[in-house]
C-alpha cells in the first residue's frame, strides 16, 4: 500500500448545494484530504479556496491536486471525468455515476488502464444500518419486499429544471437512492419486471413509479413506489419479510432499522464521512469501486416502463 505524504488535496467540480453540505465538512473533518480548489459557473465558491469556472480551467491552474469530487448535475459528469483521468487525477462521483451505463464502463476502463481510483458512490449505503440490515439478509431468501419513496419535488429540488429533461431521471433522482439501499441489503440480484412511469404533461421526465421487481433470492412480490407529489413529511421506507418470518424495516432514508419490530442501534461516521473514509482507503489501495447495480435499474425501468400522462407540473 502507497504512504501517504500530506493530505491529498480536492477539487470539487459542482459547488452546489450537495458538496456545501456534505462533500466539504467531510473533506474538512477527514485529515487525508485537503479541500483546494472549487468549480463553479456562478463563481461562488468555498471561502479562500480558489474557485473556477470551468474544470478545464481549474485542470490547468491548480498543479498539486491529488483527486476530484464531482458534484454536478449527471448529464455532464462522463465529460468531466475523462478530462480529469485522462490529466492522471482519480475521480469520486456523486449519484448517479453517469447518464447511462455505458459512460460508466467507458470510465471504469480508463480508470484502469491509467492505475487510478474511480469511486462511484452511493451515500445511503454509507449509512450503518444499511450495513446491519444486509448483514441480517445474508443468506437468507426474500417472501416480500415493498419500497415506499415520496417526497416533496418543490422542497428538495426548488427551481432545478434539469431534472426533468432527458437524462434528468425526475423521481428516479431520490428513487435511485431507494435502489441503491435494495441492492445492497438483497441477498442476491434484483431486476425489473415492469413498470409505470408517470409523466407531467408539460415534462420529459416522470414525476411518480410504479415498479414491481424480482430477485434471485426473492420467493414472493418486490414492489416499488417512487412519488415526488407527496407532502407533509417524507417516506423513505424499505421493509423486507424473509421466508422465515424474520421483518426488516430501514425507515428514514435508511437512517433507522429495525428487525422483528426491535429497533436496531447501530453507530457510525455518518454517510458522506464514511464516503471520504473509503476514498481514502480506495486511493491509497490504488483501488475502484464501481457499482452500477442501482443505475441498471433506472435503465431497466424507462426500458419497460409503460407511459401514463398525469396533469402538468409546475414549480
Amino acid at each position: 500500500m502507497a504512504t501517504r505524504v500530506g493530505p491529498t488535496k480536492v477539487g470539487i467540480v459542482g459547488y452546489g448545494k450537495i458538496a456545501q453540505d456534505q462533500h466539504v465538512p467531510s473533506i474538512e473533518g477527514n485529515p487525508h484530504f485537503e479541500l483546494a480548489a472549487t468549480v463553479s459557473r456562478s463563481g461562488n465558491g468555498h471561502p479562500g479556496v480558489p474557485c473556477f469556472a470551468s474544470h478545464t480551467d481549474m485542470l490547468r491552474e491548480v498543479k498539486d491536486l491529488g483527486a476530484i469530487s464531482i458534484c454536478t448535475p449527471p448529464s455532464v459528469r462522463y465529460a468531466i471525468a475523462r478530462d480529469c483521468l485522462e490529466a492522471g487525477l482519480p475521480c469520486l462521483l456523486e449519484k448517479p455515476p453517469g447518464v447511462t451505463l455505458g459512460e460508466v464502463e467507458e470510465l471504469a476502463k480508463l480508470a484502469e488502464a491509467k492505475g487510478l481510483t474511480l469511486f462511484t458512490t452511493w451515500h445511503a449505503q454509507h449509512n450503518p444500518a444499511v450495513t446491519a440490515a444486509a448483514e441480517a439478509l445474508k443468506g437468507k431468501s426474500v417472501a416480500a419486499m415493498r419500497i415506499t419513496w415520496r417526497e416533496d419535488v418543490r422542497k428538495w429540488h426548488p427551481g432545478q429544471a434539469w431534472i426533468w429533461e432527458p437524462g434528468g431521471f425526475g423521481v428516479f433522482d431520490p428513487g435511485i437512492n431507494a435502489f441503491s439501499i435494495a441492492t445492497r441489503i438483497f441477498p442476491g440480484t434484483l431486476w425489473l419486471k415492469e413498470a409505470e412511469l408517470l409523466y407531467p404533461g408539460n415534462k420529459q421526465s416522470p414525476i411518480a413509479a410504479r415498479l414491481a421487481l424480482s430477485g434471485s433470492a426473492a420467493t414472493g412480490d418486490i414492489a416499488a413506489e417512487f412519488d415526488w407529489r407527496h407532502s407533509g413529511g417524507e417516506a423513505w421506507d424499505i421493509e423486507v419479510r424473509t421466508s422465515d418470518g424474520g421483518t426488516i424495516l430501514l425507515s428514514e432514508g435508511g437512517s433507522k432499522l429495525s428487525v422483528d419490530g426491535k429497533p436496531v442501534a447501530s453507530q457510525g461516521l455518518g454517510e458522506y464521512p464514511d464516503i471520504y473514509r473509503e476514498f481514502a482507503e480506495l486511493l491509497d489501495g490504488k483501488k475502484s469501486h464501481v457499482d452500477v447495480a442501482p443505475l441498471r435499474l433506472c435503465a431497466e425501468a424507462f426500458l419497460l416502463g409503460r407511459r401514463t400522462m398525469v396533469e402538468p407540473f409546475e414549480d
